[in-house]
């Protein structure tokens, strides 16, 4: 989602009411404003700022709100102008913005916010800034109602904003080149007697960082906004009908299984989405401070199935470094947002094994695969599981919980990667295909021991036929998410908890 690199933007940025015309349909834009009640006493030097801004800007209050369309689809909207005392929110507009977000609330809409704002009004003091607290309490109460909220931070945004409604979305997109950050460089440079390091407080870091999920320009929000919310507010139900069947190819044993899910041509999530999936939006990092190259967040939908996906990246993982424990927090943002908006999580196996490094273990690997185990497992929201190719140790075992579990046929599932097996058991790698065999690591042992409900053929393997091969994927997650969708969560849940109490118990 994010374009290249850039520095700070010269052109002119839009103002509040240009962003509404660019971002939502055309002629649909109705305001939710009154007249805001004057906070300055009249005659005061604030009664008299107050009045000449508003006749300089050509607007009643640093805060804009109102209703329109995006692509059809009804969404709440609230918006600052930053030429309106730098979009400052001081009580009149904080009551605004959150008589605006309550009434998204109570209608059911998403909201979608713009900030631009230096933060807290300085001339309405403490008060001010307490109402900080309100607004957060508001989108808490919104996003606590199911519904989702989409932000776009524009130039500039900072202090109290930033730390609180700025900071609280399912999706945050922001301006190129946009200052964003905690502290105004102005003023850090009053404290401190010297200039912020430039760049850090530039959207682009931010992104690097993992704290945002987009750099994006008005136009392009647009698109974006309306395919994550095609996603997010998609019907809790979709098309059912049984993925066909191919003959299946001659089966393969565990070693051969092994060889072909390492093949450099195999198919992974990226090409699982860019071929058998639509509406994919991209999320970035965990939204508070990291990233991990392995694993790869989005939303997308299969067939008329949405889902919030994370997969283990082969790319990433074979590129830059193995899974680490910041790629299991950023997965486990993930299974967060699918609780909170109850959508259907699908996560996808695909990992020769996390890093072994000083900086995963105190990075707190083992910590974060007991974590991920224990949040898929009492995930409400409905869960399917795909083992797509190699799934190596702990790191594959952090994404294995769910309701369903499909499996690719050379896909597998083991302790450690074989030779660590071998060298465990035998002193010596050599002996990694015997031992693969010997612990029922391929899919048709997987599929026998009830790990896994079903095996999608590869004819005679999914590099190649990488479009065949993800379609058929994509139809058995449509089929099984449509299932679990149309079955109580208390069911589920019964049935996900019986499922692992009872993998491998004697009668």
């Amino acid at each position: 989602m994010r374009k290249a690199m850039e520095g700070p933007v010269t052109r002119p940025r839009p103002d509040a009411r240009t962003l509404i015309n660019e971002v939502l349909d055309p002629g649909s834009w109705k305001s939710w404003d009154q007249t805001p009640v004057d906070p300055a006493e009249p005659g005061s030097d604030y009664a008299r700022e107050l009045a000449a801004v508003r006749e300089r800007s050509g607007y009643d209050e640093s805060v804009l709100t109102g209703e329109g369309l995006l692509d059809g689809r009804r969404v709440a909207v609230v918006v600052c102008e930053f030429s309106f005392l730098a979009g400052s929110i001081g009580v009149a507009a904080a009551e605004r913005l959150v008589t605006a977000v309550e009434r998204a609330t109570k209608e059911g809409l998403p909201l979608l916010a713009a900030p631009a704002s230096g933060g807290t009004r300085m001339q309405e003091g403490a008060l001010a800034f307490v109402q900080m607290v309100k607004i957060t309490a508001a989108v808490a109460a919104h996003r606590a109602a199911g519904l989702p909220y989409v932000v776009y931070l524009r130039h500039p945004t900072t202090g109290g904003v930033f730390a609180s409604w700025g900071s609280l979305a399912h999706l945050t997109a922001a301006e190129p080149g946009a200052l964003v950050g905690f502290l105004g460089p102005r003023v850090y440079e009053a404290l401190y007697g010297e200039p912020f390091p430039e760049g850090v407080q530039r959207a682009e870091n931010l992104y690097e960082h993992g704290l945002i999920d987009a750099v994006v320009s008005a136009g392009d929000l647009r698109d974006i906004a309306i395919r994550a919310l095609a996603v997010l507010c998609a019907p809790r139900r979709a098309a059912r009908s049984e993925p066909e069947r191919p003959a299946e190819a001659a089966p393969a044993d565990a070693w051969e299984s092994i060889t072909r899910s390492r093949r450099s041509d195999r198919p992974g999530v990226r090409a699982l989405l860019k071929l058998a999936a639509t509406d994919v939006t991209p999320l970035n990092g965990t939204g508070t401070g990291e990233n991990d190259p392995g694993l790869l967040l989005a939303l997308a939908r299969f067939g008329t199935a949405p889902a919030v996906v994370l997969g283990q990246d082969r790319r990433g993982q074979r590129a830059v470094a193995p899974l680490g424990p910041a790629g299991l927090r950023v997965a486990r943002r993930g299974v967060r947002l699918a609780a909170e908006l109850d959508l259907p999580l699908v996560s996808v196996i695909d990992t020769g094994g996390a890093a072994l490094s000083k900086e995963s273990e105190e990075g707190g690997l083992a910590a974060e695969i007991a974590r991920s185990l224990s949040d898929l497992v009492m995930l409400e929201a409905p869960t399917v599981c795909l083992l797509l190719g190699e799934g190596a140790g702990g790191a594959a075992l952090a994404l294995l919980p769910a309701d369903r579990v499909l499996c690719a046929q050379h896909a597998w599932l083991s302790p450690l990667p074989p030779e660590g097996a071998s060298a465990l058991l035998h002193r010596s790698t050599e002996f990694a295909p015997q031992v693969a065999a010997a612990q029922g690591v391929r899919s048709a042992d997987l599929e026998r021991d009830g790990i896994v409900d079903r095996v999608i053929p590869e004819l005679p393997d999914a590099a190649d036929e990488p479009e065949e091969f993800c379609g058929r994927v994509a139809r058995a997650l449509e089929y099984e998410i449509a299932g679990l969708m149309a079955t109580p969560s208390a069911d589920r849940m019964r049935a996900r908890l019986a499922r692992y109490r009872d993998l491998g118990r004697i009668e």
